[in-house]
């Protein structure tokens, strides 16, 4: 292209809870990705888009890498794979207040992508910066052509590693239109709010065995939108759980999902929530087809 244009696709890895989804929706300004203090709480390669007058990148976030333990956790590693295909640039996260031997693996597997390989350590406004400068100094040896400290949560730092994924995008066309910030569906990123504020008050292994079906959007004016869902789990004990003493659990996940899923779509949100069972659903291939998980 003549017009200087640069475009191109970064894949984001780390392992699981080193802050992927808070990062991309920081730099995205939308969310896009759900975020939980819960490790794994992506399950798909969720693509976001961020576009400039002179360039636009094409994030792709993947699952936390981690030994899969069902054949959801399969599938997860399976898209972890599939998000390195064709990519122009890695980014790695690193949660620099716990620097484990586990980074230290991820980044030298890293290290065998033929392309630029950016390390962004993530939460310095945790630390005292000599343990950031400690951790630069631990990476920089590896080969990362960049390493950008960076806080999600604070926003800091991110302008900062914008520019420098920017620099390593070759020339090419604008891939998507203005105003496209991701590629999920509507009804697939009304699911995953559903699942974020499950997640966020869900205790033990309860978060691990949830996954959210849409069972129908409906219109009913300018201003409402009706929205059936079903939570599934997979023990009855669960199942009680979830609803909650009065159905208390039930209705603060609503609640807080409602709230989202109204800035979301931009009218009033009438949200139907029910809690069924599907006992071992992340192995069962059908199941796991149904809630969108297919390889």
């Amino acid at each position: 292209m003549s017009n200087g244009f640069h475009s191109g696709f970064v894949t984001i890895t780390g392992l699981p809870n080193v802050g992927k989804s808070s990062i991309m929706n920081a730099m995205i300004g939308e969310k896009v990705a759900i975020v939980s203090s819960r490790p794994q709480t992506t399950r798909n390669r969720i693509m976001g888009v961020v576009t400039h007058e002179n360039d636009q990148i094409v994030f792709l976030d993947t699952p936390g890498v981690h030994r899969p333990r069902t054949k959801l956790g399969e599938y997860m590693m399976q898209s972890v794979t599939n998000a390195m295909d064709g990519m122009d640039c890695v980014l790695m996260l690193a949660d620099v207040s716990h620097i484990t031997e586990k980074d230290i693996q991820l980044a030298q597997d890293v290290m065998k992508y033929k392309v630029p390989k950016i390390l962004a350590l993530n939460k310095i406004d945790l630390v005292h910066p000599e343990s950031v400068l400690a951790a630069t100094a631990r990476f920089a040896e590896m080969g990362f052509n960049d390493i950008i400290p960076v806080s999600a949560r604070k926003k800091s730092g991110l302008d900062e590693l914008v520019s420098c994924i920017v620099k390593y995008l070759p020339e090419g066309p604008k891939y998507f239109p203005d105003d496209m910030m991701t590629d999920q569906p509507e009804r697939v990123i009304i699911a995953e709010i559903i699942r974020e504020k499950a997640l966020r008050h869900l205790r033990e292994e309860v978060p691990h065995g949830i996954g959210v079906e849409i069972m129908g959007i409906e219109k009913i004016s300018d201003t409402l939108t009706e929205i059936h869902a079903t939570i599934y789990c997979e023990r009855e004990a669960h199942k009680g759980i979830i609803i909650g003493k009065h159905g208390s659990m039930l209705q603060t996940i609503g609640t807080e999902a409602r709230a989202d899923i109204e800035k979301l779509l931009d009218t009033h949100v009438n949200l139907k929530l029910w809690v069924k069972i599907r006992p071992d659903w992340r192995n069962n291939p059908a199941d796991l087809k149904n809630l969108g998980y297919e390889k």
